[in-house]
């Protein structure tokens, strides 16, 4: 682990490669898991408010779900999560052939909301931890993630250089550049380090 500023940070996190792939493991994140996306107690507003925008393009499946229970709801752990279509499937997701795509992203892409999405998803295989006084970034390294490890290898992109985008959504332009920083020196000392 290392530090920077409020932030401790996995060293998995830092020697990581990947870089979404989402023709390769069609979507599996918005499909798979234990509950709905992870929902910061902002989000709740916005993921209400976005429904508007998307609620055209969400199966009838997911619109019955949302006309018994909403958009999130409270999980067993006092959290808040998106709900779900069966025990998993966001109810956010639309299918284009195979792969899931979030209705929300495909909504912010084309302008028409400036809510991008849950920032968990954006920051996915990053996890979050809120520990009180400092924040811990750890990666989930998963099998649904495979095909991001190997695109990531095959293109030579650092999951902390893929994650660029929602990491300054999260914590600012300075902590990354920060962040950066601190990454680029811990790399240099492994490669000192290692035999």
């Amino acid at each position: 682990m290392f530090v920077v500023d409020n932030i401790l940070i996995s060293d998995d996190l830092l020697e990581a490669s990947f870089e979404c792939n989402p023709g390769a493991c069609l979507g599996a994140c918005c499909v798979q898991g234990d509950s709905g996306a992870p929902l910061e107690p902002a989000e709740k507003k916005q993921v209400e408010a976005v429904l508007s925008v998307v609620r055209e393009k969400l199966r009838p499946e997911a619109l019955d779900v949302i006309r018994s229970r909403g958009v999130w709801e409270k999980t067993s752990t006092g959290e808040f999560a998106t709900t779900c279509v069966g025990t998993s499937e966001c109810v956010f997701v639309r299918y284009d052939g195979p792969v899931a795509r979030c209705s929300i992203q495909e909504a912010y892409n084309a302008g028409k909301t400036t809510f991008e999405k849950p920032i968990s998803c954006h920051l996915y295989p990053i996890r979050v931890t809120d520990l009180g006084d400092f924040d811990a970034l750890n990666y989930e390294k998963i099998e649904i993630c495979k095909p991001g490890v190997t695109s990531g290898v095959k293109h030579n992109t650092f999951l902390s250089d893929y994650s660029e985008k929602p990491l300054v959504r999260k914590y600012g332009s300075d902590w990354y550049a920060r962040f950066r920083e601190a990454c680029n020196k811990r790399r240099l000392v492994f490669l000192e380090t290692r035999p």
